[in-house]
């Protein structure tokens, strides 16, 4: 029997990878190390069922990653939620890096299709603004760009934003300079998910500057930030790179030894 939920949060994971200053993935298994200089991240989507939406949190790669990835992607969102791509109502993107939104469309037969036709697409508008006028190794290419604009129902937020009746958009910066921070309320339960500024639980209990963020030290104190707010309102973080577990509490502070990292499968509400 199927379990009866108001909310239900479940991770679509997509595999762990090597990264490098190439910025390509290099699939690995779970008990591989990182190639030498590298990180060792996972890609996780996020699906949210409610009353009402079912929302996803970046998209994953696409066709900018392996090949298999966008079919991984809808197999897995069926597998973990029993869902399809036709039922996805929003996707919301925490910066337009394409390991985030390549995912948002995918070519059949040589044409672009889109991968959630029915859904809304949230987007900084500053940032996608920027992309289009500079763009970069780790932004899709122009052809995607131009198809997203012509067919896909794009919105773009500005400096906050209150999407729907779940999600709040804030635009924080530091690993792209129009990163979003965002906020998802269920009942009684807030999440928040930062993308890269606060992707695993290895970001939880350090203090760094990060080379691969826009402003890493904006990024930094972005972390401070959000942390305390996380343990403070109980909120649940969404790590999108995490490799070991995606969704998790910081049920306490000790000032020797850090945060007090709780896991989560996954949220029913």
């Amino acid at each position: 029997m199927s379990r009866k939920f108001d909310f239900r949060v479940t991770p679509v994971h997509l595999g762990i990878f090597s990264v490098g200053l190439d910025k390509k993935f290099n699939r690995i298994t779970a008990d591989d190390p990182p190639a030498k200089g590298a990180l060792k991240i996972a890609l996780n989507p996020v699906v949210i069922q409610t009353p009402d939406r079912v929302m996803l949190i970046d998209s994953g790669p696409g066709a900018f990653g392996e090949p298999d990835h966008q079919e991984q992607m809808f197999d897995g969102l069926e597998e973990k939620t029993g869902l399809t791509n036709m039922e996805i109502t929003d996707v919301f993107c925490s910066h337009l890096h394409y390991d985030h939104t390549g995912g948002l469309a995918h070519k059949m037969n040589g044409y672009w299709e889109l991968s959630y036709p029915y859904a809304k697409i949230w987007v900084s508008g500053k940032e996608w603004n920027k992309m289009r006028q500079n763009g970069d190794a780790e932004n899709p290419d122009s052809e995607f760009i131009d198809f997203l604009e012509a067919r896909a129902d794009l919105n773009f937020t500005g400096t906050s934003e209150q999407c729907n009746d779940y999600v709040e958009m804030e635009t924080i910066g530091g690993h792209t300079e129009f990163s979003q921070l965002i906020r998802l309320k269920l009942g009684d339960q807030l999440f928040l998910m930062a993308g890269d500024v606060l992707g695993t639980h290895g970001a939880v209990n350090r203090r760094y500057a990060a080379k691969y963020d826009f402003d890493g030290k904006k990024s930094m104190e972005l972390r401070e930030q959000i942390k305390k707010e996380a343990l403070k309102k109980e909120a649940i973080i969404i790590g999108y790179h995490d490799t070991e577990s995606p969704l998790f509490k910081l049920t306490d502070f000790d000032k020797d030894k850090g945060y007090v990292i709780e896991n989560i499968d996954e949220y029913y509400g």
